[in-house]
């Protein structure tokens, strides 16, 4: 069987929950005439929001595992620091927010289930 080392699995799972969570924040923040067309309907702005959330419930999970398996000042500085700086000074502006968004959405179910798997 596969394994991975903790610090990674955290690494992988929390930035990936903290893209989806900001990229849905900032899709929301838009005006509306600046929206991507998915955000641009209400059916569309609940979906955009429910992909935040899941986001940061994959955020959530990937910090109490790193707090558990890891020392508590990673997960810390990583959740403070280093995941924003990364999502917006690359991810953000390489694709924007709608592109980082629906591009993180399977890394995040992905990483939930990593995250049950490893735990």
């Amino acid at each position: 069987m596969f394994h991975l080392d903790p610090l990674v699995l955290f690494l992988l799972t929390g930035f990936v929950s903290m893209s989806a969570a900001l990229s849905a924040g900032t899709i929301n923040k838009l005006p509306d005439a600046d929206k991507p067309p998915i955000a641009q309907t209400r059916n569309g702005l609940v979906s955009v929001v429910m992909i935040g959330n899941l986001g940061a419930v994959g955020l959530i999970f990937s910090m109490a595992y790193g707090l558990r398996q890891l020392d508590w000042w990673i997960p810390v500085l990583c959740l403070i620091v280093t995941f924003p700086v990364v999502h917006i000074a690359l991810v953000q502006r390489l694709l924007g927010p709608a592109r980082s968004l629906f591009l993180m959405l399977p890394l995040v179910l992905a990483s939930l289930v990593a995250l049950y798997h490893y735990w």
